[in-house]
């Protein structure tokens, strides 16, 4: 499955922030989660644990509904830690609320799948002591919704995946180091 880059580029290569995106690409983006910065404390197991604001723009003709997932590649499990699942955003979506996640305000129809901790919901950063972690919230616009349940996995999203189109895929990745 190839995707866009992370910034909305189609070469492969990332898009420079102070590039235009050019219209019909996926842009994720954040007030609170800049890319490649730090992870406000708020969104941690630091602070209040709360899902961040997250927006896009760019969704591509024909999109029905958007998939979202948040993975940190770099705890040592296979695939990484799954902070969390979205599925079925409707295509007319263009953005998640601040606590949209546990608090469960959702755009309607939307589903929600258990993170690697086996709980519905977000669950925020909180690598062990000393060690930065990569974070990548990964949106997928598709030509349909999928056939998930409440408490599908990222695996099962992923996989998932396999049954509709993707019509375009943006990422935005930040980081969190507990001292």
């Amino acid at each position: 499955m190839a995707g866009l880059a992370a910034c909305g580029g189609d070469d492969g290569e990332p898009t420079p922030a102070h590039t235009a995106v050019p219209p019909g690409s996926l842009a994720l983006s954040s007030v609170a989660v800049k890319d490649g910065e730090r992870i406000p404390v708020e969104y941690t197991c630091d602070g209040a644990d709360r899902s961040p604001a997250l927006e896009w723009t760019g969704s591509p003709a024909g999109t029905k509904a958007f998939a979202l997932l948040m993975v940190d590649p770099d705890a040592p499990r296979k695939g990484g830690y799954v902070h969390w699942v979205v599925f079925n955003i409707p295509g007319t979506a263009t953005s998640l609320a601040a606590s949209a996640s546990p608090n469960g305000v959702l755009p309607g129809g939307s589903g929600e799948g258990n993170n690697s901790a086996g709980k519905p919901g977000y669950t925020g950063p909180c690598p062990p002591a000393g060690k930065e972690h990569h974070y990548v919230f990964r949106l997928f616009a598709l030509d349909a919704s999928l056939g998930l349940k409440a408490g599908a996995t990222g695996d099962e999203l992923l996989n998932a995946l396999d049954a509709v189109k993707v019509l375009g895929e943006s990422t935005l990745a930040a980081t969190y180091m507990r001292r």
